[in-house]
């Protein structure tokens, strides 16, 4: 398989981690949107959302939760994002949770 995310688990591609279970991989973006801006994967593949089982997503929302709190962006708020197929512009086919904090997400940037 030919999946960035797939290479990036299997340390094919390096990574910032930032949090790694025997399930799950959070790294920082490459691109980041924000000043804080870390991809929480799945080690086992799902193209999307829609094929996830909802406890993955679950799971996911959680370690979200835990890596904003290690990261301090708890206090003020932070933002969590699933895009889902390319209308939702979704640009890695591996399900993929983007957390992003550090400045304002309120909307629209005002």
């Amino acid at each position: 398989m030919n999946c960035l995310f797939c290479r990036i688990i299997a340390g094919e591609i390096p990574s910032n981690k930032v949090y790694e279970d025997e399930s799950f991989l959070a790294f920082r973006d490459i691109d980041p949107q924000a000043p804080t801006h870390i991809l929480i994967i799945p080690k086992t593949h799902y193209d999307s959302v829609l094929e996830a089982p909802g406890e993955v997503v679950g799971r996911m929302s959680g370690i979200a939760a835990k890596i904003a709190a290690d990261e301090g962006i708890d206090n003020k708020g932070f933002r969590i994002v699933i895009n889902t197929g390319e209308d939702g512009g979704q640009s890695v086919k591996h399900l993929h949770m983007h957390l992003l904090g550090g400045r304002s997400m309120e909307w629209p940037p005002g």
